[in-house]
């Protein structure tokens, strides 16, 4: 039995890794700048140690990693910017390694080695060259495209209109996983340490055109669905970041290799968008919500 500790563990991949690593009997800290939060009081009813871990205080992050054997780390840019995300990044991976923590398993994006010039991509980018320098055995695992994204925002003021608006173009294809598979990932590499300390390896489920994305959304919401091309110049004037990572997917793509991760890792139980879509709620998700923006 392992103590990892699980940084993000309110949030969609370390909630995700907390619950599998939980089910495999492990002991699990999750770590959370939030203890009283719904998302963390969950996991402590599955057996979690709740701790509080502040990215922003590094004596949090030292009391909570002591001890540990090992250490999911997941850093984002959302809410801050990269140059923070990358501070607090290394802040974690330095605290991970004066513990002696030994393995830390690092999520990034699939692509972020390859000079993308997405700035969320290269901000993880760096931070993996951080984790590579500290001398800590390391892992990272690199998601495709979230799946779990099609639950929320532009995709389901889209869908209420019986549109998938996406800016790509219908026959271009795009890797996708669900933050459940991340997590089951997650959870082996962390369980075999030996078999994937020093690797970097880009992960997803399926890959889909946005028509086929459209037609499994519309088979699962009885709606007549169908892809609406949205231009890259308006998703620029919300974001030049998102407009860079849609740009990228549709000049380059992401090429994880899907059929090679279901072969070598069944365990997984890798789940197809069409099994993803199956799962979610959609007549709660469709209701009216004027708050969430149009990408139109």
């Amino acid at each position: 039995m392992l103590t990892i500790a699980v940084t993000g563990a309110t949030g969609a991949q370390g909630g995700a890794t907390a619950r599998a690593l939980l089910a495999a009997g492990h002991r699990v800290r999750a770590l959370t700048r939030t203890p009283a939060a719904p998302a963390a009081e969950a996991l402590r009813r599955l057996g979690a140690d709740v701790r509080h871990a502040d990215f922003d205080d590094r004596s949090s992050l030292d009391a909570a990693l002591a001890g540990a054997d090992s250490l999911f780390a997941v850093t984002t840019p959302f809410g801050t910017d990269t140059a923070t995300e990358v501070r607090q990044g290394k802040t974690l991976l330095d605290a991970a390694a004066a513990a002696r923590t030994g393995h830390i398993v690092f999520t990034s994006a699939a692509h972020a080695d390859r000079g993308t010039g997405i700035p969320h991509y290269d901000s993880k980018d760096e931070i993996e060259r951080h984790l590579r320098a500290t001398g800590v055995p390391w892992t990272v695992i690199a998601p495709a495209a979230f799946m779990d994204n099609f639950a929320s925002g532009w995709t389901l003021e889209g869908l209420r209109e019986n549109s998938f608006a996406w800016p790509m173009p219908a026959d271009r294809p795009l890797t996708l996983i669900p933050a459940d598979d991340i997590g089951a990932f997650a959870a082996l590499v962390l369980q075999r340490r030996a078999a994937f300390t020093g690797r970097r390896i880009d992960i997803a489920s399926d890959e889909l055109t946005a028509t086929q994305i459209a037609a499994v959304l519309a088979a699962a919401t009885g709606r007549p669905v169908t892809h609406r091309e949205v231009p890259l110049s308006y998703v620029r004037t919300h974001s030049h970041d998102l407009a860079a990572m849609f740009a990228y997917f549709t000049a380059t793509g992401l090429d994880v290799d899907v059929t090679g991760l279901r072969r070598a890792h069944p365990e997984v139980r890798w789940h197809t968008f069409a099994d993803w879509v199956a799962a979610q709620d959609w007549p709660a998700l469709l209701a009216p919500n004027p708050k969430e923006p149009a990408l139109s």
